[in-house]
Order: C-alpha cells, then structure tokens, then sequence
C-alpha cells in the first residue's frame, strides 16, 4: 500500500512503514545525482560529476554496435571532451532503496542531442552514497 503525504512517499512493508532514515536516503541520492552528474553533465565537467561515484565504479553500453565498458574516468574524459549539454532535460524516475544499496533510473533528452536512459547502481559507502556502476542505453534518433 502507497500513501501519499505532502509530495513524500511513505511506503509500507507489511506492518513497518519507511522510517525517515530512507527518506533521508532518498534526498541524500537526489541531490547526489543532481548537484553532482547532471550538473557535470550541463557543465560540461567532468570532474564535477565524478564527486557522485566511486573511485572503482564503471559504466556500460552501447553506442550503435559499439560496447562502451569501463572504468568510470572514460565517462568524465568522454564528458569532457563532449562539451556542456546547456540544453539538458532530465528526470530522476525512480529510487529504490533497501538498506544499503540503491537503484536509480534517469532519463535524459537532449544531452548534446543525444537521449539516454541511465541506470545507476549505488552503495551507502562510510555513510555516503556512491554510484558504483552506470548502465545505460542510447535511444535511436
């Protein structure tokens, strides 16, 4: 059962309703992803977007036939050399959080006229929340 409460979600797991450490979570990752990738990506920076990831993460897909695979700092040196998407849309579509791991799907229209769809994987590392692993799928035009 879902209940909504001023614009918050609070969710129900059989009779344990989400305490506020996972709305705190779920804040904590908005603004991860936010203030930090999606920022780097409108900027242009890639250093500014490496601040939502581990130092070991990696991301994967494709690009045509091409498997894109590796260690996340292709992604800022790719971002870098890509330039600014000024014109980026996006939308954070879903977080799911389960103790110490989460999942965030993104959608991003116009990234330098390109649409993707990321899927983050994240781990509450020291008590920070880190993206270990990008996936993501280059929509055809």
């Amino acid at each position: 059962m879902m209940v909504k409460y001023t614009g918050l979600y609070k969710l129900y797991y059989g009779e344990k309703m989400m305490t506020k450490t996972y709305i705190d979570d779920y804040e904590a990752i908005t603004n991860l992803v936010t203030n930090h990738y999606l920022k780097g990506a409108i900027s242009g920076v890639g250093s500014e977007m490496k601040l939502s990831f581990h130092k070991d993460a990696t991301w994967f897909g494709y690009v045509g036939q091409d498997l894109v695979a590796g260690p996340i700092q292709t992604l800022f040196d790719w971002n870098d050399s890509n330039g600014p998407a000024k014109d980026l849309v996006y939308k954070i579509s879903k977080i799911e959080i389960v103790g110490s791991i989460a999942n965030v799907r993104i959608e991003e229209d116009n990234w330098t006229g390109n649409r993707f769809t990321d899927f983050f994987n994240l781990l509450k590392v020291d008590g920070e929340w880190k993206v270990m692993n990008k996936v993501f799928h280059l929509h055809n035009q």
